[in-house]
């Protein structure tokens, strides 16, 4: 039986995949349907730590996280040493239980997102060192590699780079997500020889709500719909013009042009903005209860702020979402908007892919460099719907200029989303000529 090992820097504590950052199950889910799809007698095993139910309905096995990143000091002299055996040839009883578990496997999927470069180190010490030594460790011992729905860089270490060059070249494929950062990676000297565009399998995500949940949406519905233009709106720490991300408590001032977008939408266009939080937290087991995540202060602060104001004398034009919501119960709300104005990649991906015109605010890049809003948005066909979180006239203008195309623009999506979704399913339907041809062909 063929067997499949799903790993990365996007491996994390039990519940973060499902119950935190709301766009990475979107992405988790399709991942392992996918795979399942175009390798239906394959065993997956996933370093990714999934609840019970999550593991038998996806039919996957779950693998110790440590085996990969653990979030301990000797995380990377561990990577060091399999390196190190792998490149001298050493003998199959040296190996250590990820090099086993690499060797076993036809196929190593790496999933790490906008991780694999510099950001690695905003979750772990030496994450992209270790993340690197892992992966040349599994190409030395002859396992197919693929480094999957990626936005790869920036890379700023300069010790680092040269060995994440060699790596990236000899993964047998290198799927994309977006063609942004196939020019980004071309600009900063890396091989583009195995490199395809996709894109990301987050816009085959379909939210699947049970009786109940579908009277709740329906609840959630009627006291967010009004007659006027209902317009969602989501940031994060991500979008604020000083960092670190999880900064918190924040300053008032800190929101000044957001607080000012929304009151342009309400003012200048009579419409309705509805705050809705795409981060999750939860309590752990044995007590285990879903509670609202580190967005959700800020757009409780945003709102305060924007009513204390006072330019919008109707406060029931800016209404907060009190959630928390689990993934599908979030997609199929913002499904519902007229509109969206998101800072959150994902939430991006959860409108247009339901068609909702949508105006996206990228990472602030001084302390988060990213092109993936711009990647996503030109694959859709709405590159001039992007702006930068701190040019206020840009951010009312494109507002401005979606709400006067909003038919223009849902026809557009109408027209490339299955296109995009075509992508998505193709990067899957390639790992299958890799493993039965060797290389792509083309």
């Amino acid at each position: 039986m063929m067997k499949i090992f799903v790993t990365g820097l996007c491996t994390l504590h039990w519940g973060r995949l499902q119950y935190g950052n709301i766009g990475n199950y979107y992405i988790i889910e399709p991942l392992f349907r996918e795979l399942h799809r175009v390798f239906p007698n394959a065993e997956i095993v996933t370093t990714f730590q999934m609840t019970d139910e999550f593991v038998k309905n996806e039919d996957i096995h779950i693998l110790p996280m440590g085996i990969y990143y653990n979030w301990q000091e000797d995380d990377l002299a561990i990577a060091k040493k399999e390196y190190e055996l792998a490149a001298n040839k050493a003998d199959v009883s040296q190996y250590t239980a990820y090099m086993k578990t690499v060797r076993e496997a036809q196929l190593l999927v790496n999933v790490s997102g906008d991780m694999w470069g510099d950001n690695a180190e905003h979750v772990g010490k030496d994450r992209f060192e270790v993340d690197l030594l892992k992966m040349r460790t599994a190409q030395l011992i002859g396992t197919k590699t693929v480094l999957f729905a990626v936005t790869p860089g920036p890379f700023n270490n300069e010790k680092l780079i040269g060995f994440a060059k060699e790596v990236y070249q000899n993964f047998d494929l290198v799927a994309n997500r977006e063609p942004t950062s196939t020019e980004n990676m071309k600009k900063w000297g890396f091989s583009s020889r195995r490199v395809r565009d996709y894109a990301c399998p987050a816009f085959l995500y379909v939210p699947q709500l049970a009786y109940d949940e579908k009277r709740e949406l329906q609840s959630i519905l009627a006291d967010i719909k009004s007659q006027k233009l209902t317009v969602g709106f989501t940031i994060g720490g991500f979008n604020m013009p000083v960092g670190p991300y999880d900064m918190w408590p924040r300053e008032d001032w800190q929101y000044e042009v957001f607080a000012e977008a929304i009151e342009h939408i309400v003012s200048m266009h009579q419409a309705k903005v509805v705050l809705i939080s795409h981060t999750n937290g939860f309590e752990l087991p044995p007590d285990f209860k879903l509670i609202n995540g580190r967005d959700y202060p800020i757009l409780k602060q945003l709102r305060n702020i924007v009513i204390q104001r006072g330019i919008i004398q109707n406060t029931e034009d800016v209404q907060l979402l009190d959630g928390p919501y689990l993934p599908n119960m979030t997609k199929s709300i913002i499904g519902n908007f007229d509109m969206m104005v998101t800072g959150r990649v994902h939430a991006s991906v959860a409108a247009i892919s339901q068609n909702v015109p949508t105006v996206f605010l990228n990472y602030e890049e001084n302390f988060i460099p990213s092109t993936k809003m711009y990647g996503f948005a030109d694959l859709a066909g709405v590159g001039d719907l992007v702006c930068e979180p701190g040019n206020k006239q840009k951010i009312l203008s494109t507002i401005d200029y979606c709400i006067e195309n909003l038919t223009e623009i849902r026809k557009r999506l109408e027209k490339n989303i299955p296109k995009v979704k075509e992508k998505a399913h193709k990067a899957f339907d390639d790992m299958v000529e890799l493993m039965r041809d060797g290389l792509l062909c083309g």
